[in-house]
């Protein structure tokens, strides 16, 4: 397909070296676009090129692909934060969203490959952590934390760590300057669900001055501020379902919050709302919500940080946690996240950081693209379109020349025989 208007658009996006800027560019724009599938052979011919040169890319060129998508989403970070509001009337300005998605195999034998337990069964794969930045409305992917199993681990002499002290390690080592320049720690909270339940975790960001919603497992250990400041430390603790279900007094509280989508609709909720200790971490706000007409449903146990916030807030801001799903819902129905045949892990973890990339590039305006079209498949399909509109056009100027039609049937010919 003609596409170099948008493939000198990318290489000028992207920081990466000349002799491999042509097939970036050309991978990248692959995934940019609509297309049924998305594999080594597809991408060999939508490009025109040889799909030994997008194999080789994956496999031994993974680093440039980690040091492209820190490069873009620290430009689209700069670009967003010059404009920082308060989200959604909440007192943060910057929302990191943690969660974890897996990506499906056929089976262990590629590398690194594990059975997870994902709820509703195993399923075999590889585990990504992703930790996404929320600034506004926009939804700028970092690069995510691989699972190591530790089969993998002792094949290439690595150490083994589990996913929270990844995360940890993660957090604190995450600048967030680098993104958006100089905050005050006290506007940036991290969203997590209950998987992320974990000490460590939660002091690494208190640690850096941020706050936290976070959701808490039933079994997880807190204590009211009249027992914590009248008994020893290491007693009177209890969990934080049996803490509520004790604490009768607390009354419910109805809110009424605006669901987002298409069609905005209201949910209402009971909320349950009190102050106290998180043990090993310190005070927070405890919050026990359910759904008003399903009193008999799941409840959330949120635990907050900010000792300033509502209980309103609290799951107004827990709620923005469904955008990173929807993320991922994005990233595997449109860009290809699991559609990857390769063995070496290596070539996964390319893949799975251009595919982000594509993501960014979406949201940055591409030539050519109308600024009608909202979602990932409505900027692919326009993609799409314009791409095929202007091969059209460059049909159309070679057949109107002299002796165009005969040049034009030799081409295909040509085309055809392989010769």
């Amino acid at each position: 397909m003609l596409a170099g208007p948008l493939q000198t658009w990318i290489k000028r996006q992207i920081a990466v070296r000349q002799r491999l800027e042509r097939i970036c560019a050309s991978y990248l724009l692959f995934l940019m676009v609509a297309t049924t599938k998305h594999s080594l052979q597809e991408a060999a011919r939508f490009s025109g090129l040889h799909k030994s040169l997008f194999s080789h890319l994956l496999k031994s060129h993974a680093k440039v692909a980690i040091t492209t998508l820190e490069h873009l989403s620290k430009t689209q970070a700069r670009q967003f934060a010059k404009a920082l509001q308060r989200v959604k009337g909440l007192p943060w300005k910057i929302v990191i969203l943690i969660d974890s998605t897996l990506q499906h195999r056929a089976s262990l034998h590629p590398e690194n490959a594990k059975t997870f337990n994902h709820g509703k069964g195993y399923v075999i794969g590889h585990q990504w952590t992703n930790i996404v930045l929320v600034l506004g409305d926009m939804l700028i992917p970092l690069p995510p934390i691989p699972f190591y199993s530790k089969r993998y681990c002792q094949t290439h002499d690595l150490a083994y760590h589990s996913e929270h002290e990844r995360v940890v390690a993660y957090l604190r080592a995450l600048a967030v300057e680098d993104y958006i320049g100089a905050y005050a720690p006290s506007e940036v909270l991290v969203l997590a669900d209950s998987g992320y339940d974990n000490k460590k975790i939660e002091k690494a960001i208190a640690d850096k001055g941020w706050h936290f919603i976070i959701a808490l497992s039933k079994t997880r250990s807190v204590k009211s501020e009249a027992l914590y400041l009248s008994t020893p430390t290491s007693r009177q603790w209890c969990h934080i379902d049996t803490f509520f279900r004790h604490h009768r007094r607390l009354k419910w509280n109805t809110i009424r919050l605006a669901t987002s989508g298409n069609k905005p609709k209201r949910m209402d909720l009971r909320v349950r709302h009190t102050s106290g200790y998180l043990r090993y971490v310190g005070k927070v706000e405890l919050v026990c919500s359910e759904q008003r007409n399903r009193p008999d449903g799941r409840r959330k146990y949120l635990a907050c940080n900010d000792l300033r916030a509502t209980a309103r807030q609290i799951v107004t801001g827990y709620r923005m946690r469904w955008a990173v799903e929807l993320f991922h819902k994005c990233v595997k129905q449109h860009l290809g996240f699991e559609e990857v045949a390769t063995h070496g892990f290596d070539a996964v973890r390319a893949h799975v950081h251009w595919v982000y990339c594509a993501y960014i590039l979406l949201h940055m305006s591409p030539p050519g693209l109308s600024p009608g079209a909202q979602s990932i498949g409505e900027k692919q399909r326009a993609l799409q379109q314009g791409l095929a509109d202007k091969e059209k056009r460059h049909i159309l100027q070679k057949l109107t020349q002299i002796g165009g039609v005969q040049r034009y049937k030799d081409e295909l010919r040509q085309a055809l025989t392989g010769t």
